[in-house]
């Protein structure tokens, strides 16, 4: 699944960014072999920046993040348990983990990063039109839309526990495509 701008979107968005590539998941719920296999799929398309919406669940994922050759940035979900073993494991490879939520400014792009589990606020920021993009989670279902100059990605689940679809996302920053990837 591809979302893509307007022509005229796009025009805009590289007068402002560079070309970077963000990898952007969610929803791993201790999965192990399927964070194996979407870290492997991050580094084989060269992401710069990785996105992590939440709900990794216990502390002894984290080494599993370790081969990623990007940097990394993620949230909690409402899932996740030992929140202090996490972020201080996370730390130790090099990962930032900033709590619920992260206002990310990147390659002339801001991002809004959080598992989205309170509705109300996610749609109080998407119609804010503060962020260039929002990346969320929760639901483990995919999605790409807009509202107004914002764009919403959710990337799925990793784990395919409760859609049977194991997914990740790729955002070209240069033309702000999504291309949302099943594992």
């Amino acid at each position: 699944m591809k979302h893509q701008l307007s022509r005229k979107d796009q025009t805009e968005w590289q007068s402002r960014c560079a070309t970077m590539k963000i990898g952007l998941i969610a929803d791993t719920h201790d999965r192990l072999p399927l964070i194996d296999r979407v870290v492997q799929e991050l580094n084989q398309r060269k992401v710069d920046l990785a996105l992590h919406a939440g709900d990794y669940i216990a502390p002894f994922v984290v080494s599993h993040f370790k081969p990623l050759n990007a940097k990394m940035i993620g949230v909690f979900g409402n899932n996740d348990a030992e929140l202090n073993l996490l972020r201080k494991k996370f730390d130790e490879i090099g990962v930032q983990i900033r709590g619920r939520f992260a206002d990310i400014k990147t390659d002339g792009l801001r991002i809004a990063l959080l598992h989205g589990e309170e509705e109300e606020l996610l749609n109080s920021l998407a119609s804010s039109n503060y962020y260039d993009v929002i990346v969320h989670a929760h639901t483990h279902q995919a999605k790409v839309c807009k509202e107004g100059k914002t764009l919403l990605i959710n990337p799925g689940e990793v784990c395919g526990y409760l859609s049977g679809c194991s997914t990740f996302a790729v955002l070209d920053g240069e033309t702000m495509n999504v291309e949302v990837v099943s594992l």
